[in-house]
C-alpha cells in the first residue's frame, strides 16, 4: 500500500490593500519615482537616531561659541537636546503601541530600519522637534517674539513635510504614523522651550560659568 500524498497546499491570494494600507499605497503611485526613491533614502539616512539633526545642532552650538553668543549656543545645544528626547519618546512608544510596519504586496519597503515597529515614526518625531528648536535657535539676536516665531514656523514648514512624505515613498510608515510622529515632535519641542523660559539662563550660566568664549 503506497503511503498517502499530502495535501498540497495553495496560498491564498491577496487582497487589493484597504484602510491606511490603501492611501499608503496610494501615495507610492503617485509619487514614487528613482528620484524620489534616492531622496527618500538620504532623509532616512540623515534622520536614523536623530544623528544628521545633532550634527546640525552641534555645528551650530560651535559656530555661536566661537561669536561668543551664549544665547545661541544655548539654544542650539537645546535643539539637539530636543531631537534625541523626542527619538527617545518615540522609541519608547513604540515598543508601548507595538504596531507592525506596512507589509502588503501592493506597498514597496526602499530601505532597511532598525526595527520592525512603525507607530510613531521616529524620524518625523526627530525631525519635527529638530526643525522648531533649530528655527528658533537661528532667529536668536533678532530680539523679537515674533522673529523667532516666523523663523520656527519657516524651518517647519520646509523641513518637515519632505520627510514625513519620505517614510510613506519608502513604504515604511502609515500616514498616521508620521503625522503621530510629527505631533511628538512639536510637543517635545515646547517642552523644551517652555523648560528654557523657566531655568535655561540659569542652568546655562552655572554649566558654563568662567568659560572663556570660543573655548
Amino acid at each position: 500500500m503506497s503511503p498517502a500524498t499530502p495535501p498540497t497546499t495553495v496560498d491564498a491570494p491577496v487582497g487589493k490593500p484597504t484602510g491606511e494600507a490603501a492611501v499608503l499605497a496610494g501615495v507610492q503611485s503617485v509619487l514614487t519615482n528613482p528620484t524620489t526613491v534616492k531622496a527618500a533614502r538620504g532623509l532616512s539616512h540623515f534622520g536614523e537616531h536623530s544623528l544628521g539633526w545633532l550634527a546640525l545642532a552641534g555645528a551650530g552650538a560651535a559656530i555661536a561659541s566661537r561669536r561668543g553668543n551664549e544665547t545661541a549656543q544655548r539654544r542650539y545645544i537645546e535643539a539637539g537636546v530636543g531631537a534625541f528626547g523626542a527619538h527617545a519618546a518615540s522609541v519608547i512608544i513604540k515598543r508601548i503601541v507595538r504596531r507592525p510596519r506596512p507589509d502588503h504586496p501592493d506597498i514597496a519597503v526602499g530601505v532597511g530600519t532598525p526595527s520592525k515597529l512603525s507607530f510613531p515614526s521616529s524620524h518625523a518625531t526627530s525631525t519635527t522637534a529638530a526643525a522648531i528648536l533649530l528655527g528658533r535657535a537661528v532667529a536668536t539676536g533678532s530680539g523679537t517674539d515674533r522673529s523667532s516665531l516666523k523663523s520656527m514656523a519657516v524651518a517647519s514648514g520646509v523641513i518637515v513635510p519632505p520627510m514625513l512624505l519620505s517614510r510613506l515613498v519608502l513604504g515604511v510608515h502609515y500616514p498616521t504614523d508620521v503625522l503621530a510622529g510629527a505631533a511628538i515632535g512639536a510637543a517635545s519641542a515646547g517642552a523644551v522651550i517652555a523648560g528654557d523660559k523657566l531655568v535655561g539662563d540659569a542652568v546655562f550660566n552655572r554649566l558654563f560659568a568662567n568659560r572663556k568664549p570660543g573655548v
